[in-house]
């Protein structure tokens, strides 16, 4: 990747964008000259040039909280890195997760936003909202219409409406999501169960 690298289009520096490759969060933003690049590839140890320092500087030197590189991307013009990373312990000097000073936080796009949908519909109480009334008939009906949606997936499944399995699959999804608001938990928190079960 090296050699497609534009490193002359702003006196031989790039800006790199750090990224935690579990929760996507954008932890900061660092410059890295040729030399830096050359080290972090071989140990896949996020390392800068500092500007301020006018030297090499690994993330993590002094602190341990260094950044454990899982990708490297180049953009279309060549001249600036996304590094996907594994952070240990806080990115930031001042002990927070992010430079920006963001909470952790996991961001699933879509799961996310219907999350914040069904979080946001739950509190509101309102008439006209479906999960405001399986709200009231308590989490033993919600538990049962997760039981009744993954019947129908299993039943779908073994069909060829592939359009029908789909959209049942898509009803178990939305109504587990409002389980797990029911007992108090998020999506996130069953990742972090199945992240702890990789080896």
């Amino acid at each position: 990747m090296i050699e497609k690298i534009d490193f002359q289009k702003s006196n031989g520096l790039i800006p790199a964008v750090i990224q935690d490759v579990t929760t996507l969060q954008v932890l900061m933003l660092g410059y890295m000259n040729q030399e830096a690049f050359k080290k972090t590839e071989t140990e896949q140890k996020v390392t800068f040039f500092s500007r301020t320092k006018n030297r090499l500087w690994t993330k993590g030197e002094e602190s341990g909280n260094f950044l454990l590189v899982k990708s490297i991307a180049l953009d279309c013009d060549e001249d600036t890195l996304l590094i996907m990373v594994e952070p240990i312990g806080p990115t930031c000097h001042k002990g927070t997760k992010t430079c920006w000073n963001e909470e952790e936080t996991t961001n699933f796009g879509l799961l996310t936003h219907l999350e914040k949908t069904i979080k946001d519909r739950w509190e509101s109480d309102s008439a006209d909202s479906y999960v405001a009334a399986l709200k009231k008939k308590g989490t033993h009906k919600i538990a049962q219409k997760v039981g009744e949606e993954a019947v129908e997936v299993v039943i779908e499944a073994l069909r060829s409406d592939d359009h029908l399995f789909l959209e049942e699959s898509a009803d178990l999804l939305f109504h587990y999501l409002l389980l797990l608001k029911a007992k108090g938990y998020s999506l996130n928190d069953v990742l972090l169960v199945l992240k702890s079960r990789m080896k």
